[in-house]
């Protein structure tokens, strides 16, 4: 969606919002926990981020990587910066196509800064001269399929009256080549943002302000970022920050009550402005504390859509089903479907291509280094110390498994001591979700979806499992109907009791003038896919320890031996009942091996 519709429409709706920037960072590594950390703070709510272009476009390729990153795989709407600095018309046209490709709406034109090493700024030969010839080129290339934004500078309004109204005449013949809405630089004097503001209206410009605001994180980062953007800084700001300059937390804390002050006054103003744009720096805490103090709490239909974050690249805008087995691999399910004509809209499997992905042309890693997982995991030596893993985990006490590189999800809590017993009989868990039956679409635990909405979803958990156990499980399985089970081995061979060929709906929602909607499915072909990934984590965990270790050996047993599971409580009323054979059944095993483990083919301690 572009960015002047969804501030239309928070406008309409009374709601005040919020967006984030970021700057490409210059390692790979950097690269990978600067997007580990969008992913977390799209828990914060933000409308929308925007990513910075270098000047001289030196990190180009990373921003249209990362816009395709926070597009598909995030699925967070993204704005693209875009630069005359040092930029051929060929690149730019390039960066362009790029962007509409990602399923990118949204720019921000500039001029840009002089290139490192340089005090003036110039043209490069067949580039752009002024903002002003980026914004015309954009539409003259591509009509209105761009949301195109420019910067403002409430810091103008302090220049000598000619000079003042110079720029704003520039700012003027800009909007009027088609700009939808306006970025402004940092700014700590909320009174002349003010009259920056009006004079702005008075001059005849009516598109959206969005004001841009700089946490204070330190001391010497807040002196050395205003003297660089000229910002002036009102006395009490000084007054307050400058006694405590030597120690970032108390920096940090004053800082954050003052920037929330004037965040209020904006908001409070008769601008019409109702959206603040945060200048992150790539950093959490900062922002973190500036949305907790202002008391600005993240809407459930922004955070989450459906219950999987919506990829926004052109030909997944409209997908709105998918398996839960990727369900904590998000990534390696857009990669394995990425070839697929069409997705998913309405119902599972009418129109898709029948074929996922092969895992060769994907790969299949850890996210965790070698010794990163050492830590997380120790080196085990015995079956009760891996299910003990897969236990902690489940109770929030380990914060990843190679199946989920995240900690448990939110809704997890509600089951966890339930999962916890089912690790600790012997069931290996990589994937659950509880049973809910028509909680609201805000609920803070359970919600996704528009407001005014009830949603429902039965119980679900999928496992690894040793022979004996399971031939137990599924004994019991048998005597309750609403229970539906597929068990896979690592060879590929399937069984299941359900009768049906079409995928079983896990998830479902009802809102306010729409159809049902039905996000997360069971569906027999794409577990099968799914095995094979399921199996080869295993593998790779195995393979941080040493060839011939114990651990390593222990590990590939496991992997070798067990059944992969996933398992169903159709009767979503009874959230207890999914739980009930597996109880039942581990409580057998252990009356038949009172000394035993539960480990597939026996193995010892």
């Amino acid at each position: 969606m572009k960015i002047s519709k969804k501030i239309e429409q928070s406008t309409k709706e009374g709601k005040i919002w919020w967006s984030f920037e970021y700057f490409p960072p210059r390692t790979a590594q950097g690269l990978q926990n600067l997007l580990d950390r969008i992913k977390r703070m799209t828990a914060l709510g933000p409308e929308f981020i925007d990513i910075t272009w270098n000047a001289g476009g030196r990190t180009s390729d990373l921003t249209s990587h990362m816009v395709k990153t926070c597009q598909s795989s995030v699925g967070i709407e993204t704005c693209m910066h875009l630069t005359c600095t040092n930029m051929p018309k060929e690149k730019v046209d390039i960066a362009l196509r790029e962007a509409k490709q990602h399923g990118c709406r949204n720019v921000l034109a500039l001029r840009g800064d002089p290139p490192q090493g340089k005090d003036e700024w110039e043209a490069v030969e067949g580039g752009f001269i002024h903002g002003i010839d980026l914004v015309k080129h954009i539409h003259n290339e591509y009509g209105d399929y761009f949301d195109i934004a420019v910067a403002g500078f409430p810091q103008y309004q302090l220049l000598p009256p000619e000079e003042r109204e110079l720029e704003m005449k520039y700012l003027k013949e800009k909007i009027d080549a088609g700009v939808n809405f306006i970025f402004t630089q940092m700014f700590y004097d909320v009174e002349v943002f003010i009259e920056w503001v009006n004079a702005v209206r008075a001059a005849g410009i009516t598109i959206p302000i969005v004001p841009g605001i700089a946490p204070i994180q330190t001391w010497n980062g807040f002196m050395k970022a205003t003297s660089l953007a000229n910002t002036k800084i009102p006395q009490y700001f000084l007054d307050a920050l400058e006694p405590h300059k030597n120690n970032d937390e108390k920096v940090r804390e004053i800082g954050t009550k003052l920037v929330a002050e004037m965040c209020r006054k904006i908001l409070a103003a008769d601008l019409g402005i109702k959206g603040l744009h945060f200048y992150t720096m790539n950093l959490e805490k900062g922002t973190t504390m500036l949305l907790e103090e202002l008391n600005l709490m993240p809407r459930v239909e922004t955070i989450k859509p459906l219950p999987w974050r919506q990829s926004l690249t052109p030909n997944r805008r409209q997908e709105n089903i998918r398996p839960i087995f990727w369900a904590n691999r998000a990534e390696s399910y857009l990669s394995r479907t990425e070839s697929w004509d069409e997705f998913p809209n309405g119902r599972f499997g009418d129109s898709r291509s029948p074929a996922y992905g092969e895992l060769d042309g994907y790969g299949i890693w850890l996210k965790q280094t070698k010794e990163e997982a050492l830590k997380l995991w120790g080196e085990p030596k015995s079956f009760e110390e891996v299910a003990s893993l897969f236990s902690r985990f489940c109770s929030g006490g380990l914060k990843a498994l190679p199946w989920s590189d995240q900690p448990a999800s939110s809704e997890t809590s509600a089951i966890a001591s339930q999962l916890a017993k089912v690790n600790e009989l012997g069931f290996l868990t990589i994937n659950s979700q509880p049973a809910i039956n028509g909680v609201r679409s805000d609920d803070p635990q359970f919600g996704w979806g528009p407001s005014n909405g009830y949603l429902y979803q039965k119980a679900y958990m999928e496992f690894f499992v040793g022979p004996q156990l399971l031939e137990l499980l599924l004994a019991h399985i048998d005597r309750d109907s609403n229970m539906t089970y597929y068990v896979i081995n690592k060879q590929g061979d399937l069984r299941t009791n359900t009768h049906s060929e079409g995928p079983n709906a896990l998830t479902w929602g009802v809102f306010p003038g729409k159809e049902i909607i039905q996000p997360t499915v069971v569906e027999a072909l794409s577990f099968m896919a799914w095995k094979d990934e399921a199996y080869e984590l295993g593998v790779k965990w195995a393979n941080i320890y040493e060839a011939g270790s114990p651990s390593r050996q222990l590990m590939m047993e496991i992997m070798g031996s067990s059944y992969l599971v996933n398992v169903v409580h159709n009767d979503f009323k009874n959230p207890e009942a999914i739980f009930e054979p597996f109880f039942k059944a581990g409580a057998e095993y252990q009356s038949q091996h009172p000394n035993g483990s539960a480990a597939p083919n026996g193995l010892a301690n």
